[in-house]
C-alpha cells in the first residue's frame, strides 16, 4: 500500500502531522507492508528567496495576512503549544522566512537516494527548531551531508533544473488530486488525509484502506 505526503518544509502542520502520522504507524499492524513517498508542494511559490521580514515571522505573517502583529505572535504561539504537545520545539523567534524551492530541490535528490523522509525530518528541524537559514547554499550543503547525500549530489540539487521541475510537478500533481493545502496524505488513490489529524484518524483510514 503506498502513502503520498504532500508537505512544504516551512508549514508548521506539516511537521506536526509527520509526527502524528509516525504516531499512527506505530499503531498500524502492516507499516511493514507500506511505500512512503513524500512530496513537494510549496505554500508560497512567489515569495522573495529574501522576503522583507524575513528574521521576524511574526511581523511577515502580519504584513501577508492583514493581521496586527499581536494576533500574529498569539497564532503562533497556538502552535508553538500544539507543536509541543506531539514532542517537537518550536523556535518562531528564531526562524528565517524564505523561499522553500531550494529545501524542495534536496528533497527531491534525497528522494532518488532513497533518503526522503531523512530530508524532511532534517529540513523541517533546520528551519522550525534551529533557524537555519534555507537560502543559503553552505547551510544547504552542510544540511545534506547529514541528512546522507555527498555535497555534488547537493550542488547537483541545487543547480540542475530538473529538480525544481521534479518538484513543482509534485504540486501540480496534487492539484489534480484535490489538493488544497498541506499537509495532504493520499492512501493509495483511494483516501485522502487532508492537515494534521490526529493519530487515531490517520490509523483508522490507513486500516480501512489496507482492508478495502
Amino acid at each position: 500500500m503506498k502513502i503520498e505526503i504532500w508537505s512544504d518544509i516551512m508549514c508548521p502542520f506539516c511537521y506536526i502531522g509527520k509526527r502524528n502520522f509516525e504516531s499512527a504507524l506505530k499503531q498500524f499492524a502492516h507499516a511493514e507492508d507500506l511505500v512512503i513517498e513524500w512530496k513537494s508542494f510549496q505554500l508560497d511559490p512567489a515569495m522573495a528567496e529574501v522576503p522583507e521580514y524575513q528574521d521576524d515571522l511574526y511581523r511577515y505573517l502580519a504584513d501577508r495576512k492583514g493581521f496586527s502583529y499581536e494576533e500574529s505572535k498569539a497564532m503562533h504561539d497556538n502552535v508553538v503549544q500544539y507543536a509541543k504537545s506531539v514532542g517537537l520545539e518550536y523556535n518562531f523567534d528564531r526562524a528565517l522566512v524564505t523561499n522553500s524551492m531550494k529545501g524542495h530541490r534536496i528533497i527531491q535528490m534525497a528522494k532518488m537516494k532513497g533518503l526522503g523522509d531523512e530530508a524532511e525530518e532534517r529540513l523541517f528541524r533546520a528551519y522550525f527548531t534551529d533557524g537555519k537559514n534555507l537560502n543559503d547554499i553552505e547551510t544547504l550543503v552542510d544540511l545534506g551531508k547529514e541528512i546522507g547525500l555527498t555535497e555534488g549530489e547537493m550542488n547537483e540539487a541545487l543547480s540542475n533544473p530538473i529538480y525544481m521541475e521534479k518538484a513543482e510537478n509534485d504540486s501540480k500533481e496534487g492539484a489534480m488530486l484535490g489538493l488544497t493545502g498541506v499537509p495532504f496524505f493520499v492512501v493509495d488513490r483511494k483516501y485522502a488525509i487532508v492537515g494534521a489529524q490526529p493519530p487515531a484518524v490517520m490509523l483508522q483510514t490507513l486500516e480501512k484502506a489496507f482492508e478495502g
